[in-house]
């Protein structure tokens, strides 16, 4: 889970709710079933107007996902770089061959690490290995930032619809002006809450959440950008040292990874030595 994303959540809605209850005695009058339909009806209408509806549905999942840890993490990304150096380590020693069979147990579940590997054991060259991996980690990004897109537009939706419902109540509103002044405040009611309803869904749901998806793309757009080039490393034969220096001209100098203070389980040692 993660931790940070759900207190995000829960404080910000405690402090509208605890100013709501701090600011009256009958905080049910903040509670309007029409609004929020009006609201939440009408900027999924729209999204599904506008886009295709399995994106739409993949937008609205991504929003429950968000509240999960991301695959890919800091740390991650310096023992990505070990793994390379693993694996250039039993290259110079075993050869190809020796490769494909130790990547064959640490790919499961990573089909762009697979693919990689498979253009190196093939024999592609380091520029080969570099422009498809590229346009891989380029077409995927590409796929994944339109479920952000839908979220922003949703974003931008929401309050428009709570101004329409805030149209639709001040009409109502009108309409009862000339009978029983008592009828004015179920009108008045919906023209406001539409309003507020809308401000909350956009900054408390569909931004955040475009904006966290957003963040977690371009990680994982990061880290496969940081594997492809220790692979066509690999592919071009390059030598431990060279490429821990490379892929660690990547990362932030805080985590970059270090042969020779790597345990024997991490760098495994080159012709018998360490």
């Amino acid at each position: 889970m993660s931790i940070p994303t759900i207190l995000g959540v829960l404080i910000s809605f405690a402090l509208v709710i605890g100013a709501v209850m701090s600011a009256t005695d009958n905080p049910v009058i903040f509670l309007s079933l029409s609004s929020f339909v009006i609201v939440l009806g009408g900027t999924l209408g729209s999204a599904f107007i506008a886009y295709e509806a399995r994106y739409v549905l993949l937008s609205m999942r991504l929003i429950w996902r968000i509240v999960f840890a991301p695959r890919i993490a800091r740390d991650i990304l310096k023992s990505e770089v070990g793994r390379i150096i693993r694996w250039a380590y039993t290259v110079q020693k075993s050869g190809l061959p020796a490769l494909e069979a130790e990547a064959d147990k640490a790919v499961k579940g990573d089909r762009f690490l697979r693919f990689g590997v498979e253009m190196v054991v093939s024999n592609y060259s380091g520029e080969e290995v570099r422009e498809i991996l590229a346009n891989s980690i380029e077409s995927g990004f590409e796929r994944n930032s339109v479920q952000v897109t839908i979220l922003k537009s949703m974003g931008a939706s929401a309050p428009a619809f709570g101004m329409i419902g805030t149209l639709v109540g001040l009409v109502i509103m009108l309409d009862k002006m000339g009978g029983d002044p008592s009828a004015l405040g179920p009108g008045l009611a919906v023209a406001l809450l539409t309003t507020l309803y809308g401000v909350m869904f956009a900054r408390l749901v569909f931004l955040p959440a475009a904006s966290k998806v957003q963040q977690r793309e371009e990680i994982v757009r990061f880290r496969n950008y940081l594997v492809a080039e220790g692979l066509a490393l690999l592919a071009e034969r390059k030598g431990p040292r060279y490429i821990q220096d490379k892929m660690n001209s990547y990362l932030d100098p805080a985590i970059h990874f270090n042969i020779d203070k790597a345990g024997k389980a991490s760098v495994p040692a080159a012709g018998g030595k360490k």
